[in-house]
Formats: C-alpha cells, structure tokens, sequence
C-alpha cells in the first residue's frame, strides 16, 4: 500500500494536551481535576507516559453543549 492510498485521521480528530483543552474551555487544572471526580467534562485519556490528551472532536462537542446550556 502507498502512502498516499492510506487513509489518515482527519486533524479535527488529532490528541491535544490538557494545558491546551484548559485553555480553551478556560478553567484550571484544580478545577478540571474537580470537574473529573463529579464525572464532568469532555473524556480524556492517560498516555502510555503518563500525559493526559484530549480528542479535539470531544472537546468540540463539549463546548457545544456548554454553549447551548
């Protein structure tokens, strides 16, 4: 298969690190680790190296959903 044949995600899927998905919901990280015990907020998950990333699709739909509430 070429490389030109494979299928790539599209970048509204790519990780982002959780210092930017902060950033742009506009909260800080003790609030986000508030937000996460109260089960709240966009899903995330832990890297293999410990890092926390979030799907820029999920992130998107959160603050949709922010938006309308």
């Amino acid at each position: 298969m070429t490389t030109a044949s494979r299928r790539r995600r599209s970048p509204i899927d790519e990780w982002l690190p959780l210092t930017d998905a902060l950033e742009e919901i506009g909260i800080s990280r003790a609030t986000w680790y508030r937000w996460r015990d109260r089960g709240y907020g966009p899903e995330a998950k832990r890297t293999q190296t410990g890092r926390i990333r979030v799907r820029r699709s999920v992130l998107n739909a959160f603050l949709d959903e922010m938006e309308a509430a």
